[in-house]
């Protein structure tokens, strides 16, 4: 079980004292970041052959697939491609630039419900650089699960981890090291919670974030990353509904 970090009062006293240079850096992080489109391409297909898997991959920018062109190089792609060898693949991607997991509670609520055997997700990072509250943040995913779980009747659902948010160039310090340290804080709080639910797996946020491996935003990931994402996941699926 992975050991609880909580943030300390010394570290949330600093984080107030910084909150105006945090506010201009944050402004001038968004007025000059490039914009990258959603990859182009199909949100729900069939592939493959074998058994049937109905898979949701379900988050924000990173599963929409910003920072390559088609969504045959984003995660769904490459994890339908990962599993199409074993599986007669039914997929389904909904995922949202700059969504949170509390604005996905809201798209699911006006969203139909339809059947899947597990689902991917991918969120997290814009409630970091929001600074979400750990406490608000976990009820939310755990929400999130419950619809999933009763709603959609996913049996496994598969939660991919933060990425290191304190390694990112493309935000300036003290923004970089806060929103790393929030972002370190969620993803320990999230391996705490998902250890007590057996339905659940964390999915470690373990690829290299070299420049040449990033898109040219320099934030998201680039095809590389996307392929190596995929095929954590398609092996850990594989593995759990073989048959």
């Amino acid at each position: 079980m992975a050991k609880r970090r909580t943030v300390a009062g010394p570290e949330l006293a600093l984080r107030a004292l910084l909150l105006p240079v945090l506010a201009l850096q944050a402004v001038h992080v968004r007025h000059k970041a490039l914009i990258l489109p959603e990859a182009a391409g199909e949100r729900a297909g069939i592939a493959g052959s074998g058994p049937d898997l109905r898979i949701l991959v379900l988050g924000d920018s990173s599963a929409a697939g910003v920072g390559v062109a088609t969504q045959d190089a984003a995660l769904s792609g490459q994890l339908a491609k990962g599993l199409a060898d074993r599986f007669r693949l039914h997929w389904a991607l909904d995922a949202k630039t700059g969504a949170t997991t509390r604005s996905t509670l809201a798209r699911l609520a006006e969203t139909r419900p339809f059947r899947v055997d597990a689902a991917v997700l991918a969120l997290g990072v814009n409630d970091a650089t929001r600074l979400v509250r750990t406490r608000r943040w976990l009820a939310d995913q755990l929400r999130l699960y419950d619809i999933l779980r009763r709603d959609y009747g996913a049996k496994r659902l598969y939660v991919s981890g933060m990425p290191p948010l304190g390694q990112f160039t493309l935000l300036p310090h003290p923004l970089r090291w806060v929103i790393g340290r929030h972002a370190e804080s969620l993803d320990t709080a999230l391996q705490h919670i998902l250890s007590g639910q057996p339905d659940c797996t964390h999915i470690r946020f373990d690829l290299p974030l070299e420049p040449g491996l990033m898109a040219e935003d320099g934030f998201h990931p680039g095809p590389v990353i996307y392929r190596e994402w995929a095929n954590i996941l398609a092996a850990r699926i594989a593995r759990d509904f073989a048959g």
